[in-house]
């Protein structure tokens, strides 16, 4: 299933469809300007980078709407950064 990002902590009144929320099984993706940007499994979540400072608004809003800290990119990353 797949809804679009509304904003919940963020200020702004929309996302103008720019973020995308797909739910499949145990995996919820963020997808952002067509792109995935992170995803929750198993409880965990993984961000790939933060690209711009508008998918990071995305990013952060996504992270808290499940429950999960989102104060600054460095902590984003610093928590959630996909290691390879």
């Amino acid at each position: 299933m797949e809804t679009e990002l509304k904003p919940e902590y963020d200020n702004r009144n929309s996302f103008y469809k720019k973020a995308r929320v797909i739910h499949d099984n145990d995996r919820i993706t963020l997808i952002s300007y067509n792109t995935e940007v992170a995803y929750i499994e198993g409880g965990k979540a993984v961000v790939e980078d933060t690209y711009s400072a508008t998918t990071l608004r995305h990013i952060k809003d996504f992270l808290k709407q499940n429950s999960l800290k989102a104060e600054t990119k460095e902590q984003i990353l610093k928590d959630y950064k996909k290691v390879f």
